[in-house]
């Protein structure tokens, strides 16, 4: 008889989490001619670096068990009402965006939309973010977002420094900034050697090559900022201003006030404030600007049949690729909270947005009437924000309300948000004036905060898409259009080398939208927190344990951020040690372009090392260098595995040697897939890595983000670890490299639960059969395509690069036709042309099942025999549907089909779309044409096919 622990199902998410079962992982590992996964771990990995024990995760425990745990931890957290603000506010999210986009893997596991012909509908209400930022903020252009308004602001000091028409080197920030976007700019100002000036906004000094506004301030105050913008520019500086969507429906915009750049943050566009993050940041500026601002730019252009099609505009999408001579790093966004932004405003329109707005604002100016009756002088001019004289007898009677204000330095702060009910303003009042309210009275007497000269005039979204889906079906519908014209996780494998595209598991997101989560404000007092303080210890302790790493910082919320803070961490270290002069980093040539950017940005010189030509460091050449650059060595970045997804044998050699020069060892955590459980970079003997959490910790990409990049430090760095002005997390001195104390912390339940869910023992064979996958892809393939790299007894990691030149010049058929044509059998293609141009980078992960790999394996091997059919002779490669491809529905109903090769070779060329198919939405994107009419806006809707 069966006994009860085999029964309790306790490791059972495991099987759920990885895809082959247990039969199918011994075929695979049989065609690999190994035993287990143990002898593949043995075989594949150097010897020194294998790590044989346990990590501290313990064991898994059921999905029920899990939240249950999770949930007690929550509720430790207390939910007060908000009226903190700083850029933090309560908002409703539509209830129609919460169960269709945020809760929808159709939308949260779809990856960055590189490939535009299967991103229609991401890419559609990304320009709808754009549009929407443009209209309120009157700028002509913006970005597609970014991480934090903190951060935001910062690319807009370098972006300014970059258009500037002078020689200045002061960067100036008025006194009405949120703090934290100060305490931001500050960190990153201090290694692109400018000076950070601080005072009122009329007090330009002539040095300044950009000046930062707040619009509303951070206490409340609106000011004029024409006579800001002059005075600006006749110095040659910039004006940047820092605003709030909601407040420019009823202000003037920054844009028709004389704005260069415009940034902040719209996370009160019905997304969660979720202790900080994650929240879509907006970059918008005036024309001439585009070409160098930061981020990622939806732009409008053709198909190969002529009609409009969308695609990431590739000359402004990511500063990074210009590599050390960068000035950003960012490679990531907030794509689906930028989604959940547009369609907040898609669905609420001109005259939803105005009626939310005027709402706040009226309640505010009810609010400072009865403040005016108590006596109490608060700012005159306001949106939703009032600041006063008062302090602790105010917050210990809010607390007792269940309410939150912003105390500091003996005053108070109020800011109002669409949340609020009319009883709600009627507990503050009571709360602040000791009063009881007439709120109905005080309504005919309410107080208008907006001076009449910098009243809005203009109109804002005015596009059809904000005037036409309302009512919840036509709402609905929408969202499952775009829905439709995507492809995610949902419809198959994404196979992207160094972008992990495992399971998102259901219950792994389920805590997200829960409001001990979602609902709390990042600066909310720490005895309202508690949960999240326990759930971030227990997280920060299983990261440690599993790199190695003696400790963590959950800050940095992109792996950009991370790698930025990876290097600054460096910097203070060797600051304090009396050693500042060290700024070489040293970088191979393989490397992504964030890390000589992240160097960059850092003050470092970037020295590039040499690969061999079987993609591992050159040792001769890293020797070479680290010799010459000895005494001014900073650090070494590289990715382990190698970004040529190999195991490079001497590691450790590497290491030591840059230890040798007094240098730190920065390993990247991109590949951090192939080594959780089985080896660990603080063994290895690197002194920091970053963690993507939104790769190895099965955070979702999100159509292009979120993500979250923390990073683990070894002992002796651990004093330098970023901390935060208005939250602190430590006693460093450090400044802060995000917006929020902890990042994103709202999304941090998903790794957490991850690891809850899997165990030690789920984590190790995760990370096995994720290498297993990817060897049994590069066996099978082996015959049809060079592998280009293999380490270890002829072996790749978890990702492995087929080699297309060949192919591409025998018969023209390069790796974008291979990659567009996968699209008609059901896939999204590899990673194309990184890190070695003419190649295509798979890693399958350890959750797709093995009939998912065959399908992938058999469509490639199908490929390659049409690919044969161009270098016969038997098919021109012009006439070739890999030249064609993708093709559409609107292909197949073509009354004319003039090809050299059937509709159903075009259209099904596997049994398996036969089965199910999935059409790309248009057909093969013109770039060269989308980047000759660079359009960022929202085409006119008779443009659009069907329309």
């Amino acid at each position: 008889m069966t006994r009860l622990h085999d029964l309790l199902q306790t490791d059972d998410f495991i099987r759920r989490h990885i895809g082959p079962s247990a039969e199918e992982q011994a075929e695979m590992l049989n065609l690999l001619g190994v035993a287990s996964l143990d002898e593949l771990t043995e075989t594949t990995l150097p010897e020194a670096i294998q790590f044989k024990g346990d990590l501290k995760a313990g064991a898994g425990v059921t999905e029920a068990q899990a939240l249950a745990d999770l949930k007690a931890v929550a509720q430790k957290n207390k939910v007060f009402r908000s009226y903190i603000g700083m850029g933090y506010s309560g908002t409703h999210v539509p209830g129609v965006i919460l169960r269709n986009m945020l809760e929808n893997p159709g939308w949260y596991t779809a990856y960055t939309p590189y490939q535009a012909e299967i991103s229609q509908g991401r890419l559609e209400m990304l320009l709808n973010f754009q549009q929407t930022v443009q209209d309120l903020t009157g700028m002509p252009v913006s970005n597609a977002s970014l991480l934090d308004e903190a951060t935001a602001a910062a690319e807009a000091m370098t972006l300014a420094k970059r258009q500037g028409k002078t020689k200045g080197n002061v960067f100036y920030v008025a006194d009405n900034v949120h703090p934290q976007t100060l305490d931001v700019v500050k960190t990153r100002a201090e290694y692109f050697g400018f000076e950070v000036q601080t005072g009122h906004a009329d007090n330009i000094p002539a040095e300044a090559f950009g000046v930062l506004v707040g619009y509303p301030g951070t206490h409340g105050e609106i000011l004029d900022l024409k006579p800001i913008a002059d005075k600006a520019h006749e110095g040659g500086a910039a004006l940047i201003v820092a605003t709030d969507l909601l407040a420019c429906a009823l202000l003037t915009p920054p844009g028709e006030q004389g704005a260069d750049i415009v940034v902040g943050s719209a996370q009160r566009f019905g997304v969660p404030m979720g202790f900080g993050g994650p929240h879509a940041a907006f970059l918008a500026c005036q024309k001439g600007f585009e070409r160098s601002m930061p981020g990622r730019v939806i732009g409008v252009s053709k198909d190969a049949r002529g009609n409009t099609a969308l695609r990431m505009a590739m000359q402004t999408r990511e500063q990074h690729i210009r590599r050390e001579k960068a000035t950003s790093n960012i490679c990531t966004a907030q794509a689906l909270l930028a989604n959940m932004a547009a369609a907040y405003a898609v669905w609420h329109g001109q005259e939803g947005i105005r009626t939310i707005a005027e709402r706040v604002h009226r309640m505010t100016g009810i609010l400072a009437k009865a403040l005016n009756d108590a006596g109490i002088q608060a700012n005159e001019t306001f949106f939703d924000t009032l600041t006063f004289e008062g302090g602790q007898d105010i917050q210990s009677r809010a607390e007792a309300k269940g309410i939150n204000f912003r105390i500091q330095d003996g005053k108070v702060g109020i800011s109002l948000d669409e949340t609020v009910t009319v009883g709600d303003l009627a507990d503050i009042i009571e709360v602040v004036t000791g009063q009881q309210a007439d709120v109905q009275g005080l309504d005919a007497e309410a107080v208008d905060g907006i001076p009449a000269d910098l009243k809005r005039q203009s109109e804002y979204l005015t596009h059809p898409v904000f005037n036409t889906h309302h009512s919840e079906h036509a709402m609905l519908r929408y969202l499952k259009t775009l829905e439709n014209k995507d492809y995610s996780l949902v419809h198959g494998m994404i196979p992207l080398g160094s972008c992990t595209m495992k399971l998102n598991a259901t219950t792994e997101m389920i805590p997200v939208t829960w409001p001990e989560f979602g609902g709390l404000h990042p600066f909310a007092p720490e005895s309202q927190t508690e949960g999240y303080a326990e759930m971030l210890a227990e997280l920060e302790r299983w990261l440690a344990d599993i790199t190695g790493y003696d400790a963590v910082s959950m800050q940095p919320n992109s792996g950009a951020q991370g790698e930025y803070a990876g290097l600054l961490v460096i910097r203070k270290y060797f600051e304090a040690q009396g050693e500042g002069h060290r700024n070489i980093c040293l970088i191979p040539a393989s490397a992504h372009g964030t890390n000589p950017a992240s160097a960059a940005m850092m003050g470092m010189q970037v020295v590039v090392v040499k690969t061999d030509e079987k993609g591992n460091i050159d040792f001769d050449d890293l020797k070479a260098q680290a010799e010459k650059h000895s005494e001014n060595l900073a650090a070494l970045m590289i990715t382990y595995p190698s970004t040529h997804g190999v195991y490079e044998e001497n590691v450790k050699d590497v290491c030591d040697l840059i230890h040798a020069h007094g240098g730190q060892v920065y390993l990247d955590g991109a590949n951090m897939n192939a080594q959780v459980g089985i080896a660990k970079p603080g063994l290895i003997g690197s002194d920091v890595s970053h963690l993507n959490l939104h790769k190895t910790f099965a955070i979702p990409h999100g159509g292009g983000g979120p993500g979250m990049g923390p990073i683990g430090v070894k002992a002796h760095l651990a004093p330098f670890l970023p901390n935060h002005a208005v939250r602190p997390t430590s006693e460093s001195q450090t400044g802060a490299v995000s917006a929020a104390p902890y990042g994103s912390a709202s999304i941090l339940p998903i790794s957490y639960l991850y690891i809850k869910l899997l165990g030690a023992a789920g984590l190790r064979q995760s990370t096995q059969v994720a290498l297993l996958s990817a060897n049994y892809i590069a066996k099978r393939l082996e015959g049809a395509y060079p592998v280009l790299y293999t380490g270890k007894g002829g072996r790749v990691a978890h990702e492995c690069i087929i080699d297309i030149r060949p192919l591409k010049q025998a018969s023209g058929i390069s790796e974008e036709d291979i990659a567009k044509r996968l699209m008609d059998y059901g896939f999204h293609a590899p990673t194309m042309s990184f890190p070695v141009p003419g190649t295509l980078m798979i890693e399958p992960t350890e959750s797709e099942p093995k009939a998912e790999l065959d399908r992938f394996i058999d469509a490639m091997l199908q490929i390659r025999r049409e690919i044969q059919e161009v270098q016969d002779g038997t098919m021109a490669a012009a006439d070739s549907p890999l030249k064609h491809a993708p093709h559409t529905q609107a292909d197949l109903m073509d009354s004319d089909w003039n090809r050299a090769y059937s509709r159903e070779t075009g259209a099904f060329p596997s049994a398996a779309q036969k089965a199910w198919k999935y059409w790309p939405a248009v057909n093969r994107v013109d770039n060269v044409y989308g980047d000759r009419n660079f359009v960022c806006s929202c085409p006119p809707i008779e443009a659009w096919v069907g329309a």
